[in-house]
């Protein structure tokens, strides 16, 4: 007598259920550090960027004999304030009134209060912050432009995440 055997049995099914379920214990935990891993990355990216680009045009300025100091780093084309847009958008006015560009596509501001991941300047005058929320959305980096410079302004760990 042949039996033909058209499912598989209780336990075979089971077996495979408990597998699958070990191998995304295992697996979950590693995307999610994935997903953290990628967007310090890019805030680190930007940051460098951002950094690059400063030193550039202040070097450009300098050697143009032009002193004028950079305060801003949120400005449209026009120089008008663009913070709640575009982050990093242009540098404020040279002493030849150009608003030369930061970087050649607009890092977008925080696109409100609770968003995280983002970057988003806070300050009503110059010396403005620039900051960083991360993903826990309980610490901050934050980065303030003075002096040509953006520099680390809080906790030293929290800009060492991000390259800061």
């Amino acid at each position: 007598m042949k039996h033909n055997r058209l499912a598989f049995t209780m336990i075979e099914l089971t077996f495979v259920i408990v597998v699958i379920g070990i191998l995304a214990a295992i697996a979950l935990p590693r995307f999610a550090d994935t997903a953290d891993t990628a967007y310090l990355s890019r805030a680190e990216s930007v940051l460098a960027s951002v950094r690059s680009s400063l030193a550039t045009e202040r070097q450009k300025r300098i050697l143009r004999g032009d002193t004028t100091s950079i305060t801003n780093l949120s400005l449209d084309d026009s120089g008008n304030d663009n913070a709640s847009t575009n982050v990093f958008d242009h540098f404020s006015a040279d002493s030849d009134g150009n608003y030369n560009s930061v970087l050649n596509y607009p890092i977008k501001a925080c696109p409100s209060s609770n968003a995280k991941a983002c970057w988003k300047r806070t300050g009503s005058a110059a010396p403005y912050n620039y900051i960083y929320v991360f993903l826990d959305g309980t610490t901050d980096a934050i980065f303030k432009l003075d002096q040509n410079k953006l520099m680390c302004d809080n906790d030293a760990t929290d800009c060492a995440k991000i390259g800061g």
